[in-house]
């Protein structure tokens, strides 16, 4: 893919540049779920060709189990748009995990690519970034025919962090067998992965490959992949690749006439089309990632986050029904300009819920390194505390820039522990 001529528009704390990488390390503790008791508006969006179930999942609240769309707007809110063809779709405040509004977000839909988000944020841990793997013939064994590719050659070696760049920009299937097979294959992983929904509370979310491609029975909903996407978010390396607008990818190994050999490298783009401004598409102020996904039997899903004027959203689309590839990114973009404008003006129609296993009683522990990520910049503690201005560079990620955040967000430790009353790191900001 040519790399875009679009200029991405610097947001309030997101700078244009060749590759974007995150530094996030703040927090808050989520509060006790509140009783969800307003009444869902009149749904506006396109009647899909399909028919949600009657019944879904009540995780978050009971409203966002019911079909339809859920919002609870007062006097001065924007009206939800109109003309949203996706089957599902969330609306969610990043910090404080309320869901702003929802349109049957329990839908157990494909997810496509945007599967990958648990793939990376269940694997992601186990590996050093710098470590080195040689591609063997079975690593590539079973890619699903049509899957989209980063090229991935075997007898080739290629470190982590390759790998990882492959999975998030290009959202290379060939990449993600390889890191499957380093992690003891393919079932193994789709285990691991299913495991890890579970710890989520990501009940609607069943796995059965781990790239995403179409699989009888491989189902998400639009409220699991917000959630799994705000636990990726926590970790430092997910927030870098997600965010990263082009990188050099490794070639294949050539021996030349006089008998060395050589390896070059060539240029892989995000096909995030609202971080690259690319296929027609203006970048999204503020956006940040997430990731994309489109197949034949889920259509196009996307998750994205993004920031404007201090307050962080997630939304969560899947399947629109009006033709086009970029309808699923315009339907998103639509969404982010609601959620902005409604913030404060609505009443939550449910929660995004923590991990099982999650403390919620406080802390004032740091956050434990990911194996071969540096530790990412202190955020000063305390509610008035001010925040500190980071760039993340490094390896192939070039340079970077922070996504800021001024409330703090949910962050999941090594131990466990939810902390209380910190800040995100703050890019271009003093």
């Amino acid at each position: 893919m040519p790399a875009s001529k679009k200029t991405i528009r610097p947001p309030l704390l997101v700078t244009s540049a060749t590759l974007l990488s995150l530094s996030l390390t703040s927090l808050t503790t989520l509060t006790a779920a509140p009783a969800f008791a307003a009444k869902p508006s009149p749904s506006p969006s396109v009647s899909p060709s399909a028919t949600p179930p009657a019944t879904m999942s009540t995780v978050g609240g009971e409203l966002l189990g019911k079909p339809g769309t859920q919002a609870d707007l007062g006097s001065d809110a924007p009206v939800v748009p109109k003309g949203i063809s996706a089957r599902s779709w969330i609306v969610a405040d990043a910090e404080s995990g309320e869901v702003l509004a929802a349109h049957n977000a329990h839908w157990r839909l494909a997810p496509a690519s945007t599967l990958k988000m648990l793939f990376a944020d269940t694997l992601l841990p186990k590996f050093n970034r710098d470590e080195k793997h040689k591609v063997a013939p079975s690593d590539l064994a079973d890619i699903g025919s049509g899957s989209s590719m980063v090229g991935i050659k075997e007898d080739e070696t290629y470190t982590v962090h390759d790998l990882w760049l492959g999975v998030f920009l290009r959202s290379g299937n060939d990449a993600v067998h390889v890191l499957s097979a380093m992690n003891g294959g393919v079932e193994q992983t789709v285990a691991d992965m299913n495991e890890h929904a579970e710890e989520l509370q990501a009940l609607d979310t069943h796995a059965v490959s781990p790239d995403g491609y179409d699989a009888k029975g491989q189902v998400s909903s639009a409220y699991d992949l917000t959630l799994i996407a705000r636990s990726g978010l926590q970790k430092k390396d997910f927030r870098e690749y997600c965010s990263t607008v082009r990188a050099k990818f490794p070639g294949e190994t050539k021996k030349g006439e006089n008998g060395e050999k050589s390896r070059s490298s060539f240029e892989i783009q995000n096909t995030n089309r609202l971080l690259t401004g690319d296929s027609g598409l203006d970048s999204y102020q503020g956006i940040a990632g997430v990731k994309n996904g489109n197949t034949t039997h889920a259509g196009a899903t996307f998750t994205g986050v993004a920031e404007r004027d201090g307050r962080v959203l997630l939304v969560t689309v899947m399947h629109p029904e009006k033709d086009g590839y970029n309808q699923v990114y315009k339907e998103t973009a639509s969404l982010f300009d609601w959620g902005f404008s409604a913030a404060g003006k609505v009443t939550p129609v449910g929660e995004l819920v923590p991990p099982k296993g999650a403390d919620t009683s406080g802390g004032d522990a740091e956050p434990s390194a990911q194996p071969g990520a540096t530790a990412s910049a202190s955020a000063s503690g305390g509610a008035g505390g001010k925040s500190v201005a980071v760039s993340a560079a490094g390896g192939s990620s070039g340079m970077g820039v922070a996504l800021g955040i001024t409330g703090g967000v949910l962050v999941l430790l090594a131990g466990g522990v939810f902390l209380v009353n910190r800040k995100w790191p703050l890019g271009g900001r003093k």
